[in-house]
């Protein structure tokens, strides 16, 4: 909740600077066009000034002033926020986090040594997915065969939530970036209009490539981040489907030998 609340007020606080960062571009343009129209009074100055050549700047300054503060901060934000929970998403899908061999030999062991409390202790310090279930099992077998099932697919669905809820923020990441991207396109594109409707006759190429390129790489950014985002998400779900499918698998199978004396009674 927490997470969630922190990720929509800093995809409010940058959409405001959007705002903002438009409108300030939008002031700039129509000052500058009352400049040049008290200044062109004579008629012959102003084409002279509209050939003056642009000034030289890198790639990255380009970028910046494409973009503006705004679209820059809210893609590096959506960038680093994809791949923290990709990092965490990884991590958490490895196979030792969700069901360790060693555990699963330790644990199997015990319960052939009738060894239960071993067993549970095993279980219970380990905190990975098969730990956790396993765990749940062995509290509840006083309960009964049925009982320690159910618990154990209690717990299973809370871990495997658990980790659908931290993999489904990169699936909103890879839907917001696109949406981001056409909000810059339709930006840009009406900051090149706008340049166009302000400037008379012969606006300047420089002032129109600013709307537009504005609106491409926003487009270009958003699918950039977008595609590798869902690429992501959903190679990592089906891992922790199958993985999750391999803790039942397992927990049934090691839990299976205490349904036999519950019967025959």
């Amino acid at each position: 909740m927490r997470q969630r609340a922190l990720l929509f007020g800093t995809l409010v606080a940058v959409i405001g600077l959007l705002f903002l960062d438009g409108a300030f571009q939008a002031a700039n343009i129509f000052s500058q066009t009352a400049v040049a129209q008290d200044e062109g009074g004579g008629g012959a100055a102003a084409p002279a000034a509209a050939e003056e050549p642009a000034e030289d700047m890198n790639a990255l300054e380009w970028l910046y002033n494409s973009l503006g503060i705004g679209y820059s901060l809210l893609f590096l934000g959506l960038s680093f926020t994809l791949v923290a929970f990709f990092v965490m998403n990884m991590l958490s899908a490895r196979r030792e986090n969700v069901c360790p061999v060693s555990l699963v030999e330790g644990f199997e062991a015990h319960l052939n040594e009738k060894q239960y409390q071993e067993a549970y202790e095993l279980a219970k310090s380990d905190e990975s997915f098969l730990g956790q279930v396993l765990s749940a099992g062995l509290a509840k077998l006083s309960a009964g065969y049925a009982q320690a099932i159910e618990a154990m697919q209690e717990v299973g669905e809370e871990e495997n939530m658990k980790l659908e809820h931290r993999l489904s923020y990169m699936a909103l990441i890879g839907t917001l970036s696109p949406m981001v991207g056409l909000f810059g396109t339709v930006h840009g594109m009406i900051a090149a209009f706008m340049t166009i409707a302000t400037a008379g006759a012969t606006p300047k190429a420089s002032e129109l490539a600013e709307g537009i390129s504005t609106a491409l790489l926003t487009t270009l950014l958003g699918l950039a981040i977008a595609i590798p985002a869902l690429a992501a998400f959903n190679i990592l779900k089906n891992r922790i489907a199958r993985l999750v499918l391999e803790v039942g698998i397992l927990s049934e199978g090691l839990m299976s030998r205490f349904e036999k004396p519950e019967q025959q009674e």
